[in-house]
């Protein structure tokens, strides 16, 4: 072998070596699917299609309409062109918040609503996926679940910018719904109070560090609350799912019991609750069914 051949092997085999070092490139984005999640890979990111959806309808979600009317007409004003906002929808756990979401999406995908779920931690990742969405065709919600900061995190500034707080205006066919525990998404607490002190240690606009936890809430022109059920709302909702799940015999003092115990058991009457008793009660008939 030559000194150039040598040459040439050593190049390749460096070649090689750093190739493996790369992110891979991103799998191909599908321009057909109606959602996306944002995924990442070696600080890649990149638009997943979502090929099975819940088929959860709005139909389903029993005992939220206020909210829901809000929001379905805020969604027709955004798919129409015209001015809407961006969502808040906070509450207690299993109350319907992210169902609505996804079942305003299975509603309205045929006039062309899109949808692109982004992990909490992904946030700042929110200047690169609107720069992505805005040249596409449809309309898009983009939607953050479960969303809630802790006090040292500050990847909730780059919602911030995105929402209402940059040069850089949002582009028409984006909104963003997130939905929260909580209705400030930043936590506060009894010391931020008690750190006010009048001496010189002490921040001299106290009350502007408390703004600050709270402004990003401030930040959704539509705020929607949920609420705990009562014991009748949880009893329909329940009702309804064993409907849903082919249980002829649903509103019986049997099932009401039986729905009232996993409610006690799970510490929980909300919606999600309901719908997994059920599903668990519809199941067993299934199979003392096929047993008999």
């Amino acid at each position: 072998m030559t000194a150039t051949d040598q040459l040439i092997a050593r190049a390749e085999s460096l070649l090689a070596r750093l190739e493996a070092l790369l992110p891979p490139p991103p799998p191909t984005t599908s321009g057909d699917a109606v959602a996306w999640r944002w995924r990442k890979r070696k600080d890649q990111g990149w638009l997943a299609p979502v090929t099975r959806l819940t088929d959860i309808r709005l139909a389903d979600l029993q005992h939220i309409e206020e909210p829901r009317a809000e929001l379905e007409r805020n969604t027709r004003q955004f798919l129409a062109g015209l001015p809407a906002n961006n969502a808040l929808l906070w509450g207690p756990r299993g109350t319907g918040k992210s169902s609505l979401v996804k079942a305003l999406l299975n509603a309205y995908s045929p006039q062309g609503l899109r949808l692109v779920e982004v992990e909490r931690q992904d946030l700042v990742d929110l200047p690169e996926i609107v720069d992505t969405l805005a040249e596409r065709p449809g309309r898009f919600i983009v939607f953050c679940d479960d969303l809630s900061f802790d006090e040292h995190d500050q990847t909730y500034r780059a919602l911030k910018t995105v929402l209402d707080g940059s040069v850089l205006s949002t582009p028409d066919n984006i909104l963003i719904y997130a939905t929260s525990n909580r209705r400030h998404l930043v936590p506060e607490r009894l010391r931020d109070n008690l750190d006010a002190r009048h001496d010189e240690n002490g921040e001299i606009h106290q009350s502007e560090a408390v703004e600050e936890k709270i402004s990003l809430s401030e930040r959704f022109g539509l705020w929607l609350s949920f609420h705990q059920f009562n014991q009748t709302r949880y009893l329909d909702i329940a009702a309804h799912w064993l409907i849903h799940f082919g249980v002829a015999n649903a509103h019986t003092a049997e099932t009401r019991h039986a729905a009232l115990q996993w409610a006690l058991l799970h510490g929980s009457r909300s919606g999600r609750a309901a719908q997994q008793f059920a599903r668990d009660w519809a199941g067993r008939a299934g199979l003392a069914g096929q047993n008999s």
